[in-house]
């Protein structure tokens, strides 16, 4: 590809995807345009077994305009790098075509891998401002990666990963070319709303579970009041009874000694009786 298709395809890539871009001279202010051209010329560099040389291109574009892409990265057609101060793309890593980054991301690797150690991207891939993608690990066609997001496994086609480590939260439309970074599903908010739901539930059952302690200590109340009074009755019955109990035995012993002849007492009231008829004959005689 000579570099008048080179150019004619950023300005294509560029329109299509930043709505910042309103004349086709404005690719030339794109750092993403130069950065590109100084990588293909260091790639080729690279592929020959130049690597001074096809680093040397590299480091100089990197320092220019702040985006580090190693000479030995693979990358596909319809790359772009919207705002691209930050960007980092390791030696073995492999990107696809039509794929969109934006500032701050990093394919790169975790430090304790051989031979291939950096992300394989798949096509129509977009990942967000800020976002790490590390590791020997793949990204399926069609994926979207959020803001800020770490990725340290591999993620299947067509799906949206966010979080630190990222998880996916949806599968995306097949085909669908949408490059929103803040419109995803927050598996943090998501897990926080089941958490509060779930405490809901538990401060729920333990007032009802209060409550009923309350219902059971009025009920205890009420019966221990009940039983406290159906004692002290009963302990005025057996105080009654043991006193009738008492008189009865009183009563059944002066019967007793009424009967009994021999006992002093009705000797005297049969005296008594004798007297009464001596006076009432004496007063019949008078």
């Amino acid at each position: 590809m000579g570099l008048l298709s080179e150019i004619k395809e950023e300005i294509r890539v560029i329109r299509d995807r930043d709505p910042a871009m309103h004349s086709n001279w404005e690719v030339f202010l794109y750092s993403s345009f130069h950065v590109m051209l100084a990588y293909r010329k260091a790639h080729k560099q690279y592929l020959k077994g130049h690597y001074f040389r096809a680093r040397q291109i590299s480091q100089r574009a990197a320092r220019k305009y702040g985006i580090e892409i190693h000479p030995g990265a693979t990358i596909g057609k319809g790359f772009f790098i919207d705002h691209g101060t930050g960007v980092v793309i390791g030696e073995t890593a492999i990107v696809g075509d039509n794929v969109t980054l934006y500032q701050g991301v990093t394919l790169g690797g975790t430090g304790k891998e051989q031979g291939k150690r950096h992300p394989t991207i798949g096509n129509n891939v977009m990942i967000g401002s800020g976002a790490k993608v590390l590791g020997n690990i793949t990204i399926g066609d069609g994926c979207k990666v959020a803001a800020g997001a770490v990725v340290l496994h591999d993620v299947p086609p067509g799906c949206t990963v966010v979080g630190v480590p990222g998880r996916v939260v949806k599968m995306l439309t097949p085909g669908r070319d949408d490059l929103d970074q803040i419109h995803f599903p927050d598996p943090v908010q998501i897990d926080i709303r089941c958490l509060n739901r779930g405490q809901s539930a538990l401060t729920n059952q333990l007032l009802d579970l209060q409550d009923q302690m309350r219902e059971m200590r009025a009920e205890m109340r009420r019966l221990r009041n009940e039983r406290e009074e159906m004692s002290r009755r009963l302990s005025e019955t057996q105080r009654e009874l043991e006193e009738e109990r008492v008189l009865l035995q009183v009563q059944k012993k002066k019967n007793a000694e009424l009967d009994d002849p021999d006992c002093p007492c009705s000797q005297k009231a049969d005296g008594q009786g004798s007297e009464e008829t001596n006076i009432s004959l004496t007063d019949s005689e008078l």
